[in-house]
């Protein structure tokens, strides 16, 4: 449900988390997901200060989708999202979400040769060895060459080797190229949500938060 003076978006009466949405260009059904997943979702503009983010008192963060070049788009973002990170705070990124959230971990982005479009695209879970067929809509891809040691590969393209996910190895943050909400399908990425809500549940019981 839609609540127009909160601007939020929440489908459960005792939900177990709250996520700050920040709004690059997010569709409706990536909101959807979060509830379903038992999070209540504010959802904040763009250009919303790490300090106001804060005020919500978030258990995570969420960086949706967006168009353009995510360079440009981190000339007003990555401070911001670099000053969220050293607090710590469980963060996930979808495809614009996912690389400015690598370019605020050190990473760096470049224009494709040839995007990725469409909804049967392979790409692999480095960790579980899972393939999952996934659905994507980006030009630009951050650049595995260059990655800072505190960032590892998550997920790749079987496509062309691209990188399709990364994580932090210090702070509670992991991104994904694609877009795990598609609707109608594929659902093969739909755990992401889970994966995040798992990682605020870990870090609520580390920090002593109840």
């Amino acid at each position: 449900t839609w609540n127009v003076e909160a601007n939020s978006y929440n489908n459960n009466t005792k939900p177990n988390f709250k996520v700050v949405a920040i709004d690059y260009g997010a569709k409706l059904n990536i909101l959807r997901s979060l509830a379903e997943a038992g999070c209540e979702v504010v959802v904040v503009p763009a250009k919303t200060s790490a300090a106001d983010i804060l005020k919500h008192k978030p258990d995570g963060v969420f960086l949706s989708n967006g168009p353009g070049d995510p360079a440009a788009t981190g000339e007003y973002a990555l401070a911001e999202l670099k000053a969220l990170i050293k607090e710590n705070i469980p963060m996930f990124g979808i495809c614009l979400g996912h690389q400015l959230l690598s370019l605020a971990l050190g990473c760096v982005t470049k224009k494709m040769a040839q995007g990725h479009r469409g909804s049967n695209h392979p790409v692999q879970d480095l960790k579980t060895k899972k393939v999952e067929i996934t659905s994507q809509n980006h030009g630009f891809v951050v650049c595995d060459a260059v990655l800072p040691d505190d960032v590892e590969v998550s997920h790749r393209s079987l496509f062309d080797g691209t990188v399709e996910g990364v994580r932090s190895k210090t702070y509670p943050v992991f991104t994904v190229q694609y877009h795990p909400e598609a609707s109608p399908g594929p659902k093969d990425s739909a755990y992401l949500f889970g994966r995040f809500v798992e990682l605020m549940k870990k870090h609520k019981k580390e920090s002593g938060v109840q």
